[in-house]
């Protein structure tokens, strides 16, 4: 089934930092019969927590919603999240519930203990040049989407990689805490299936949106209205008001917005060739990836 019912579409471009406010967090959204995307102003800026609430309470009914993040980990090339480990789950629901029960410490939906822990450790690359003894050498494992977003000419890292500025591991985990706090709330793609009506989380990569609004693989952040406003116009959607610089998280989420409007309808999108029912409970899939 495509949904095709939504009435607003919404990009949160998320952050696995530390600290109460994550200043990598933006959150835009547009509605489904027109109009510039927009920016959610949260006072203070936003946290996790606050995007937690803003997903539970606040955010408009019939809302397609894409987070960019990874929502899983690798499993289908070796049969397990963390092989060798006892307690490794064995679909991405109970990796989530996983992560958050070992990080119900940790402040702010971070998810520092679990990185930590013995046996999970052992499967990623930290800073200071610790690499686990299971996380596979060179670029990390990747999940069959992200196998599929190479062929399609993108750059993925692999969410174990906690290590560099293009990683996105530590937002992966901090978003899994976040999923787990959500459950029943929201249905979650494509772990649920998508609903006839109500509102729907996706996974969603940045740079995909990006590439299709004409911008060059390699060369997808906008740091100006001016070129952000180019590439709104190239999704046929109408521009952001003001001028001069923006920062790119900000320049994400809004142009994913008006991406998401675009693309949702798109069947194909809904129906990967590769999406098995397997792979859906245990690696998800990226929203756009074919």
């Amino acid at each position: 089934m495509v949904p095709d019912h939504f009435d607003y579409y919404a990009a949160i471009d998320w952050s696995g930092a530390v600290g109460p406010v994550q200043r990598g967090i933006a959150v835009a959204i547009c509605a489904r019969d027109g109009g510039a995307p927009a920016l959610i102003a949260e006072p203070g800026g936003w946290s996790r927590t606050a995007v937690l609430h803003w997903l539970r309470a606040e955010m408009p009914e019939g809302t397609l919603v894409g987070l960019d993040l990874g929502l899983s980990l690798p499993f289908a090339d070796r049969g397990a999240f963390f092989p060798g480990w006892d307690e490794s789950p064995a679909n991405a629901r109970a990796l989530w519930a996983l992560v958050d029960r070992i990080s119900a410490d940790d402040p702010h939906l971070a998810a520092s203990t679990f990185v930590d822990h013995p046996q999970a450790s052992r499967h990623f690359r930290r800073h200071g040049g610790r690499e686990g003894d299971q996380y596979g050498g060179g670029r990390g494992r990747l999940r069959i989407s992200e196998i599929e977003q190479r062929l399609q000419g993108l750059n993925p890292y692999s969410n174990l990689n906690l290590v560099g500025a293009a990683q996105v591991g530590k937002s992966s985990l901090t978003g899994m805490r976040v999923m787990h706090q959500l459950a029943g709330r929201l249905p979650i793609w494509p772990f649920d299936p998508a609903p006839a009506q109500g509102s729907l989380i996706v996974e969603i990569y940045t740079s995909l949106a990006a590439i299709a609004a004409g911008r060059a693989k390699g060369r997808t952040k906008m740091m100006s209205i001016e070129t952000l406003n180019v590439a709104l116009e190239t999704l046929g959607s109408a521009p952001v008001a003001g001028s001069g610089t923006i920062d790119d998280h900000s320049a994400d989420a809004l142009l994913t917005a008006a991406w998401l409007r675009v693309y949702a309808p798109r069947p194909e999108l809904w129906s990967p060739e590769r999406l098995t029912p397997e792979i859906a409970q245990t690696e998800g899939w990226t929203f756009g990836i074919t």
